[in-house]
Parts: C-alpha cells; sequence; structure tokens
C-alpha cells in the first residue's frame, strides 16, 4: 500500500522545499503595537466575520512568522497565535504585503512578523519588558534563516490617551523605543512607519497624535489614520475596509521612504 500515498508524500516534500527556500530571501517587516496592528477588523461581540477581502487574501509570496518561531504561508488574522488575550480579526498587514508586491515586484518574497498586542500601554514596550524581548527574540529568530529586515510597521498610543501623565510622556517614550529597537537589531537605519491615531480614544488623543504628527526622526514616516472609517458603536477599531486602506498607506510611506535620494 505504501506506493499509494508517495505521490501525495512529494507534494508535502515539494511545498516544504519551496516554502523553506521562499523563507531564504524574504524582505521582512515587524509589525507591532496594540490592537488596530493586531487586527479587530470584522470583530463584533467577541466574533471574527470570518470575511477576508481580496486585498488581504493568504499569497504564495507573503509568509508570516508563527508563535513558534516557524515560517508559514501568512494569512487572516495575522496575530491569531500572538495577540491570544482577544479575538483578532483582519488587520493591515496582509494589505500592505500584497500592496507592496503589486507594486514593486523586486521585493520578492515578504516575511510579516506579527508582535503586536491589543490594549498595550507604550510603557509596556519599554527595554527589558516582555513585550519589547519578544520583539526583539521574533527580529532574530526571522533573519536567522535568511533575508533582512526592512522595515517596522508601528500602530500604537490609544491606551496613552486615557491619562494626561502618559500621554504628556508619551513622546519621549516613544522616541526612547525607536531608538532603542534600531540599536538592539543593529539597524541604526531601520524605516520605520508609524500610524497616527484613527480614533478619539480617550481625553487626551489629540496630545498623543500631536506627538505622532510632529515627530521628526531619520527613516521615519508616519501616517494619518484620522478619517478612515472605525467599527460602530465602540468606536476604537478599524472596519475591515479600513484596515485594507491602511495597508495602501503604509505601502505608500514605505516606498517613499525607500526612494533614493538625488
Amino acid at each position: 500500500m505504501l506506493p499509494l500515498f508517495l505521490p501525495y508524500a512529494s507534494l508535502i516534500i515539494s511545498a516544504v522545499t519551496h516554502l523553506t527556500a521562499a523563507a531564504a530571501g524574504k524582505t521582512i517587516f515587524l509589525l507591532a503595537g496594540q490592537s488596530n496592528m493586531s487586527g479587530r477588523g470584522g470583530v463584533m461581540n467577541l466574533t471574527w466575520d470570518g470575511y477576508i477581502p481580496p486585498e488581504s487574501s493568504s499569497n504564495p509570496a507573503v509568509l508570516r512568522l508563527s508563535a513558534n518561531l516557524k515560517w508559514e504561508l501568512a494569512g487572516e488574522p495575522l496575530h491569531r497565535d500572538i495577540d491570544v488575550a482577544k479575538v483578532c480579526g483582519v488587520g493591515p498587514g496582509m494589505a500592505f504585503a500584497n500592496s507592496l508586491l503589486r507594486k514593486d515586484s523586486s521585493i520578492g518574497v515578504v516575511g510579516l512578523v506579527p508582535c503586536a498586542i491589543g490594549g498595550t500601554n507604550i510603557s509596556q514596550w519599554v527595554r527589558g519588558g516582555e513585550l519589547y524581548k519578544q520583539l526583539v527574540r521574533r527580529a532574530d529568530a526571522a533573519v536567522g534563516g535568511g533575508g533582512s529586515i526592512r522595515g517596522l510597521l508601528w500602530y500604537q498610543g490609544e491606551s496613552d490617551t486615557l491619562n494626561v501623565e502618559d500621554a504628556e510622556a508619551y513622546g519621549s517614550r516613544l522616541r526612547r523605543f525607536f531608538v532603542n529597537v534600531r540599536a538592539d537589531l543593529h539597524l541604526p537605519l531601520l524605516p520605520i512607519i508609524q500610524v497616527a491615531l484613527a480614533s478619539e480614544s480617550g481625553p487626551y488623543t489629540e496630545m498623543v497624535r500631536k506627538v505622532q504628527l510632529r515627530m521628526k526622526m531619520m527613516n521615519l514616516r508616519t501616517v494619518d489614520a484620522m478619517g478612515l472609517r472605525v467599527q460602530e458603536p465602540e468606536r476604537l477599531h478599524l472596519t475591515t475596509p479600513s484596515q485594507v486602506s491602511l495597508g495602501r498607506m503604509l505601502t505608500n510611506a514605505f516606498l517613499q521612504l525607500s526612494l533614493p535620494s538625488n
């Protein structure tokens, strides 16, 4: 009976070989922050509706690093085994990767490294903290099998709008986080694309948004998500179409940042 299984074994071996080869030459992006980066598109009443728009569909040229540090075919929800305390839905990562591949075929294979955790304050991303250590550990694992980290996609800040102390300290804490990540990954010019908040989360939202929009650092771009639709009635998380739009915005910002200067 063994010969009957040989064709299936060959297919499995071929698929694994293809995945291994693709992972070796990947262009890697770290996805970090809180719930809107993790993805809550399509999540209502603690249930994800399961809808994946075409722009966020799986693509053989897009891989994700799983929670157990293995490369696999990427698919929504990208953070399903990372942000495990909440229900995950559609985020901006897949739309970003697919849009990037359409606009720049030289990218080859995109490797996404989900690291975002919903409800986290910037103080929880301090160097030495668990979230920070997990980000660095996953980044190191991502390049271990080949490829290079080309950018950090960062969407966070809603939790820092709830009290004035956090809002006032947000700028210095965020800048320190970016500086430390670059230093610990040995990538002093790592491109960083951050998202300015889309929702009026707390009474100090505008304080945090001003910090985000005015921050100036080498190889840092900020995309403003304000105006993208958020889900009703909670008005905190981006809708699935808004996540697709944000993915395109992140792509455009990255490509502009990557353009050679004259």
